[in-house]
């Protein structure tokens, strides 16, 4: 059967022209920094580090701010079943292919039950929160308050070590960003995430009172320009 005007190469190609004009600046950059199988390659990487592969592979597992499902996708790749995805934006949510529950929903106000799931999950999305510290302890007493007695969170942000420092620095520099594309759209990002981002980095300690108010540490590591928390609700 031949293909129909709207399935030719051409008309797929200005497809993707107009998908990647309609993104916000903030999303096509992070498009350039990494692919999506980079990502999710990223993630399984973490999650196995983190603990996952004791996890039991039914466990009722949500990613928070979990944007276009790639977190999601890493989970089920690791052979989870019972896995579901909250994220504030509809339109990120619908790019999302996989089998995954995604529901629109304010991370703040969460639409789940007490003590009803296993695992929460935040990659990168806490230092997006507009408020600090408001925001940040009204998400951890949704957390807390969703998580059975025995679940556990996982956290993995953005913290100022002097690695991350250095990055800074290097993607600032017009030379590196002209010949690096990845540079060039870290550089970027942070531009367009700024007051949010230097407003997170900007307090670690009350960061880290804020969790630990909430949470009991199992695992805690700084380094590499990333935050790593795994706790138990308190």
């Amino acid at each position: 059967m031949p293909r129909s005007q709207a399935e030719t190469p051409e008309n797929e190609t200005n497809s993707h022209a107009q998908k990647a004009l309609s993104l916000d600046p903030w999303e096509a950059a992070y498009l350039r920094f990494e692919t999506p199988e980079e990502e999710i390659q990223k993630f399984i990487g973490r999650l196995n580090r983190l603990g996952a592969p004791q996890w039991p592979r039914d466990a009722e597992i949500v990613e928070l701010f979990c944007g276009r499902g790639n977190g999601l996708i890493a989970l089920q790749r690791l052979g989870f079943t019972r896995i579901e995805g909250v994220d504030l934006s509809p339109r990120l949510l619908a790019q999302f292919k996989g089998s995954a529950k995604c529901t629109v929903a304010d991370c703040r106000r969460l639409p789940f039950t007490d003590r009803s799931k296993d695992i929460l999950i935040v990659q990168g999305g806490l230092h997006h929160l507009p408020a600090l510290p408001g925001d940040l302890d009204q998400t951890f007493s949704e957390m807390q308050r969703a998580l059975r007695k025995d679940g556990r969170v996982m956290f993995v942000e953005p913290w100022r070590t002097p690695f991350l420092t250095f990055v800074h620095l290097i993607s600032e520099i017009p030379a590196v960003r002209r010949i690096s594309r990845k540079m060039d759209a870290f550089a970027s990002m942070t531009e367009y995430e700024i007051r949010t981002y230097e407003q997170w980095l900007g307090q670690p300690e009350l960061i880290k009172k804020i969790a630990r108010a909430h949470f009991v540490p199992v695992h805690e590591h700084v380094g590499w320009g990333k935050w790593n928390f795994v706790g138990t609700p308190r």
